[in-house]
């Protein structure tokens, strides 16, 4: 914790996700209007007191829309990171412990997966898969899981050759055993820090899937949506495209800081200089 607190730009990046986490959760509360609901009285209203972030096209307050919208974002975004880096960083420790043709498969299927941009293969499995929040979440995981079995098992079979790991064998601790106990805590930084980022350029993907139409669907808010809304209208109305990136960014800000943070406290050389 002292290496963390020494670390500026980790500070920075904790305090912005947490103020991002915070207005995310805390948004019904902050806002007293529906992101759904139309006010055709108020169409298109600049930023006010009553309206911070304006209204769009159908009169709704943005700054309720972007809170919505970005819980809907970072929920679909940590799912799909989350069972991307449970699914791949298991398939990678088996792979790189016990080895064998099953592991070579499974290490030829990521590099498959590997050889196709990421938006360009979230756009083929939205199309395979269909549209909805679930979709792409697991297109997420899908995107995401070949990168996590990839870092997992190249770290493992590092750590699997130290003395420790060879002296577990010798006791004749079980496999699970040692993956969970004496392989795995060992390569965990590296992990957190891709789980980290893996959530900040999820937001991304979710977002692009969204802006295209592939995603959220309307009225429901996402900032994919908010933000092809706001295309159609930007000369008119230019806060409700940009205050809706400039959202993105903040986030997209703060988890890069914030896995920088977690990359230095957890690295032991790293560590060392703080």
């Amino acid at each position: 914790m002292r290496a963390f607190f020494a670390n500026k730009l980790a500070l920075i990046g904790a305090a912005i996700t947490g103020f991002v986490l915070l207005m995310v959760i805390a948004g019904p509360w902050v806002s007293p209007y529906s992101p759904t609901d139309a006010d055709f009285l108020a169409l298109l209203t600049p930023p006010s007191a009553a309206h911070p972030f304006g209204t769009d096209s159908f009169g709704r307050d943005v700054l309720t829309r972007i809170l919505y919208g970005a819980r809907v974002s970072l929920a679909v975004s940590v799912a799909g990171v989350l069972v991307a880096a449970l699914l791949g960083g298991t398939a990678g420790l088996v792979s790189a412990y016990v080895g064998g043709w099953s592991a070579a498969v499974m290490m030829r299927i990521a590099d498959l997966l590997f050889s196709f941009p990421s938006f360009v293969l979230a756009l083929f499995l939205m199309v395979v898969l269909g549209f909805g929040v679930a979709n792409i979440a697991a297109s997420i995981a899908l995107i995401y899981l070949p990168l996590f079995a990839r870092l997992a098992r190249n770290m493992a079979l590092v750590v699997k050759e130290e003395p420790w790991v060879q002296a577990a064998q010798l006791m004749g601790q079980s496999t699970f055993s040692i993956l969970s106990r004496e392989i795995l805590p060992n390569i965990a930084a590296p992990l957190f820090v891709q789980i980290a980022l893996g959530i900040a350029f999820g937001i991304v993907i979710e977002a692009g899937l969204s802006f295209l139409g592939l995603g959220v669907q309307p009225p429901a808010p996402s900032l994919g949506t908010i933000m092809a809304d706001g295309r159609e209208y930007f000369q008119r109305a230019p806060w409700v495209l940009t205050l809706s990136g400039v959202t993105i960014s903040i986030a997209l800000l703060g988890l890069n800081l914030l896995s920088d943070g977690i990359r230095d406290v957890m690295d032991p050389k790293l560590r060392a200089r703080l």
